[in-house]
């Protein structure tokens, strides 16, 4: 993934767009990471691909109850949250 520094991506903000357009871009403060700048395109794409996996969770968990495997809920949240998954 290309790099630039904040202030680049400041200077440079047209430029820097139209490179998201591409591919994501990392932006560095102080040489530390702090923000990747990628298209809406490939945005949604990954919203979409949540959204996919969270209903993949769900309906195993309806499965689950429904063959009479229960789980204690709190730590079925945790794995969750955590991005865990069996």
């Amino acid at each position: 993934m290309n790099a630039l520094s904040a202030n680049e991506a400041k200077t440079h903000f047209g430029d820097m767009l139209l490179k998201a357009q591409r591919s994501p871009l990392q932006i560095n403060k102080n040489g530390k990471p702090v923000a990747v700048i990628l298209s809406m395109e490939e945005y949604e794409s990954i919203e979409a691909m949540k959204l996919h996996l969270l209903q993949l969770r769900a309906a195993q968990a309806k499965a689950d109850i429904a063959a009479g495997n229960h789980v204690d809920g709190d730590a079925f949240f945790d794995e969750l949250e955590a991005g865990q998954h069996d």
